[in-house]
């Protein structure tokens, strides 16, 4: 679609909604913003935007702009199943996402990332790896740089490393990867996709648009992905952590390696990596394999992955006070990533958790324990929630605490030397915070001030 002169509705005035509305002005269409909430600050939007002409709609879109529009932009927090939403495809307008709308506007070769977990920092790590190897490199998505906000800067030898959440591919058409990969799928934003199966189905449109010379990437042992990845159109590259694959990237006790159908590389053993846990070595092969099916050599994949260090608000080392080392894994938003953050740990841990309820069932995560927790010092919407089910599943004593201050406050003054304290929630963070990061970002403050 040519987009100038086209007038574009972008649903929801937040980073994305703000970063589609002046990519589409510096293309020459005639964006306009609008957002449900009635009492937006419309002028604190405009400050924002850098293109100044845009019409910002709140509360109420009038039917008028409705019947001028060409075409519609939605940001990632907008759910595809509102009523308005709705109304627009049975208008006959085309429905983009920005993940849509930048791969329209950019140009090179694309390497997308998508799973419930280890997104962020496989998509850090590819990034480095493509950096080090390449001149043109754009690290995009939901690491923090909005895709919308670098696609204009893009040539045609560039490469970009997105990292994709499903509410991204929900609204995706013609965008289509290099290669691609699909981490893991496990229960997560059964808010907004409703069903596990639905929400398995669009994380797999990742693959929608590739051809048989482009590649996915996915996880031998997810049972989803293993077979998943028997009927798509683009070669299928397995990696596994617990065993040998004939063709693949898989771990051999400390060894990762690497094999082809014309050889077979030790990539690295896991001693010289920065980064800890067997979460980590799954990101590693993941972005690694993706590297060496994008162009990149083996030599220089090898010499970034060690240099590589953990991702900020995931499983990061805060400091150590009175003998107590304080970890920061404020990315553990669901019960999964919160599993990976807790076995990661190797002292006695006392976890803080709790936050937003997404609908998840907590009982996997609580299992995971295995004895490390102490305690579990809860938080937030879901305090109750969790604290009966570690009472119905006797892991480990529960306190409750009125906020994360007094939860830090709590795990200083009862932890003993050599034991660790971990903020990883098992939760999302809206109610108490705008996001993971400033909860992560509030937790390393207060272990600061204590």
């Amino acid at each position: 679609m040519e987009l100038k002169g086209k007038k574009v509705l972008v649903f929801g005035s937040g980073i994305s909604g703000i970063g589609a509305a002046e990519l589409l002005g510096q293309v020459g269409a005639l964006p306009v913003i609008y957002d449900g909430k009635a009492d937006l600050d419309k002028e604190a939007v405009l400050h924002k935007i850098n293109h100044k002409n845009v019409e910002i709609y709140a509360g109420e879109l009038p039917g008028s702009v409705r019947e001028s529009l060409d075409l519609v932009v939605l940001s990632p927090g907008v759910p595809t199943d509102l009523p308005l939403v709705k109304s627009f495809y049975d208008q006959g307008l085309p429905v983009w996402g920005e993940v849509e709308l930048a791969y329209r506007t950019g140009k090179g070769r694309v390497l997308a990332i998508t799973g419930t977990n280890g997104k962020t920092t496989t998509t850090a790590l590819l990034g480095k790896i493509m950096s080090d190897a390449v001149e043109s490199v754009f690290v995009v998505g939901n690491i923090g740089t909005p895709y919308t906000s670098k696609s204009l800067e893009m040539k045609e030898d560039s490469v970009t490393v997105a990292e994709i959440s499903s509410f991204q591919l929900e609204t995706i058409e013609a965008f289509a990867p290099k290669v691609s990969a699909i981490l893991n799928i496990t229960e997560d934003h059964l808010n907004r996709h409703h069903t596990m199966e639905e929400y398995i189905r669009v994380k797999e449109l990742i693959v929608k648009n590739q051809k048989p010379e482009d590649v996915c990437v996915l996880n031998y042992e997810d049972p989803v992905l293993r077979e998943f990845g028997k009927n798509i159109v683009p070669k299928t590259v397995y990696f596994s952590s617990e065993q040998a694959l004939d063709q693949g990237i898989f771990m051999d006790g400390d060894k990762i390696i690497l094999r082809t159908e014309q050889e077979e590389i030790l990539l690295v053993k896991t001693g010289d990596l920065k980064l800890l846990g067997r979460h980590n070595y799954e990101n590693v092969m993941a972005a690694s394999a993706m590297a060496y099916y994008a162009g990149v050599p083996v030599d220089s994949i090898r010499k970034s992955i060690c240099e590589f260090t953990a991702v900020e608000h995931r499983i990061e080392y805060v400091t150590e006070k009175n003998g107590v080392a304080y970890y920061n894994d404020s990315k553990g938003t669901n019960p999964d990533a919160a599993i990976k953050g807790i076995q990661a740990m190797n002292r006695p841990t006392w976890l803080i958790g709790g936050g937003y309820d997404k609908g998840s069932s907590y009982d996997e995560w609580l299992n995971s324990f295995d004895g490390k927790v102490r305690s579990l010092v809860l938080i937030g919407q879901t305090k109750e929630t969790i604290r009966d089910a570690a009472e119905r599943l006797g892991v480990c004593p529960c306190i409750l605490c009125e906020d994360l201050e007094e939860a830090v406050k709590v795990c200083a003054e009862n932890a003993s030397p050599g034991e660790a304290v971990l903020l990883s929630p098992a939760c999302a963070s809206w109610g108490q915070f705008d996001n993971y990061e400033q909860r992560g970002d509030k937790f390393k403050e207060y272990v600061r001030n204590l």
